[in-house]
């Protein structure tokens, strides 16, 4: 199936330049996976940053500069070899993308009738959000806002909204300038991973039901 939902150029030079969130990064990480159109834009991005820093003049550098930098790669190497710990990864009904396979997965949580949702937990980025949704077929998720980017990229099934539609691999960016309720599309269920900059802005009852049981 056609690709048709990309991440920004903004988004990818971010991501080449090392300057964006763990979530998002997550998110573009799994996009990637399936879009080799992006994954040429990177390397090219990629490219663009190299010549930028070959045309800088170089800088001094101190005469102490490799003795400190030893001393901190001593000091942060392990005393003795550390034994991977066991990464959770509950029966979620969906093969998890390779990038995902280091992260910790909870359990599938009721969110609302035929809406649930998963926690995801990045190793060293405890802060991060980031999370899955699951729609059953047909279901209209609640209408939101955004005070910031919502990177959401579709594993399964399909969504749309008044923008387009949004299928296995499409990864669509909503700013703070889109209020939107996507439906999940009537042929299956839908699962995303879904990673917030800012906060979540749910409307009406059901949206001040939910934003204490997610906590975003």
């Amino acid at each position: 199936m056609t690709i048709n939902h990309h991440p920004s150029d903004e988004t990818l030079m971010r991501t080449v330049s090392g300057t964006l969130g763990a979530g998002p990064a997550l998110v573009v990480s799994v996009h990637l996976e399936r879009c080799a159109v992006c994954r040429d834009r990177l390397v090219g991005f990629e490219a663009v940053g190299g010549a930028i820093l070959d045309e800088m003049p170089p800088a001094p550098l101190s005469a102490d500069l490799f003795g400190r930098t030893m001393e901190r790669l001593e000091a942060d190497l392990p005393s003795r070899p550390q034994k991977a710990a066991r990464v959770k990864q509950p029966a979620l009904g969906i093969e998890l993308p390779r990038a995902m396979q280091d992260c910790e997965i909870g359990p599938w949580k009721w969110l609302g009738p035929g809406f649930r949702w998963s926690k995801v937990r990045i190793a060293g980025s405890p802060d991060a959000k980031i999370m899955l949704l699951k729609g059953r077929a047909g279901l209209h998720l609640p209408a939101h806002g955004h005070s910031g980017l919502e990177f959401m990229q579709v594993l399964s099934g399909s969504l749309s909204d008044e923008r387009g539609q949004y299928f296995p691999g499409d990864l669509d960016e909503a700013g703070d300038d889109v209020d939107h309720r996507p439906v999940v599309g009537q042929e299956s269920d839908c699962i995303c991973l879904a990673a917030l900059e800012g906060d979540t802005r749910l409307h009406g009852f059901l949206g001040r039901l939910l934003r204490p049981i997610v906590g975003f």
